[in-house]
């Protein structure tokens, strides 16, 4: 494997960003992950590590960088980190991310690993919003974007991402926990109503004995039937939307 740390370019100065890609037997489709609340960790590059095994160019970029260099040690989280990370969380917008995916894509369209075209993206948690603000705002090259328990998908403000659904020319893939404070069943409704009237591709559903953060091994939460399902989903999507 190839591992970078490496800088991009955005509208807001250069955002840091982890890419990682197969050695051999190149180039590949690209797929952006956008990071949860606690940000950046080994964690999520060992599952863009997993991603890239399966033969894609995967790019974790560092959402936080307006604030600095934000790095939590989420072993020891407490009442004190988690104040600083909804800080972090809150410091964004559907907006500062939307533009920053086009320093994104432009890092992807000058790496010679990267095989031209579509691209796809998944986020979990805070970057549900984001995947699916992105899918509208760069439609003609997100062919794909999962989103897993991802909240503020749907909202009563006029930035949310459900509005923008009509834009959309790829396949959306939601995935939602049974058990999760954070998403209100109504938006769950709410979305299904909103992707069915304007006829997008997709796959939207609740996932069985799952509680938010479910695919996440390193968490409580974590459900390891429910994780390498929502898995072999996510690779069946890339599959038919990014070869």
């Amino acid at each position: 494997m190839i591992e970078r740390d490496i800088l991009m370019q955005t509208k807001y100065g250069m955002m840091p960003a982890f890419a990682v890609c197969p050695s051999t037997g190149g180039p590949f489709p690209p797929v952006i992950f956008y990071m949860d609340a606690p940000g950046t960790r080994e964690e999520l590059r060992n599952m863009c590590r997993r991603i890239a095994n399966r033969g894609y160019f995967c790019l974790l970029p560092d959402l936080y960088y307006r604030l600095g260099l934000l790095r939590f040690d989420i072993p020891r989280r407490n009442d004190a980190m988690s104040v600083v990370i909804r800080g972090a969380m809150n410091s964004l917008t559907n907006t500062f991310v939307a533009e920053d995916t086009g320093g994104m894509i432009s890092f992807l369209d000058a790496q010679d690993q990267v095989k031209p075209g579509p691209i796809g993206c998944v986020g979990h948690c805070m970057s549900g919003s984001f995947v699916a603000t992105v899918a509208a705002r760069y439609a003609s090259r997100i062919a794909s974007a999962a989103a897993l328990y991802g909240i503020g998908i749907v909202t009563d403000q006029p930035d949310s991402p459900h509005l923008l659904l009509d834009q959309v020319k790829g396949e959306l893939y939601f995935a939602f926990a049974e058990v999760d404070p954070a998403v209100p069943a109504k938006a769950i409704t709410d979305l299904k109503v909103a992707l069915e009237q304007k006829q997008i591709r997709h796959t939207l559903k609740v996932v069985p004995h799952t509680h938010h953060g479910y695919q996440f091994s390193a968490r409580p939460d974590y459900e390891p039937n429910a994780a390498e399902a929502t898995w072999a989903e996510l690779f069946a999507l890339w599959e038919r939307t990014l070869r």
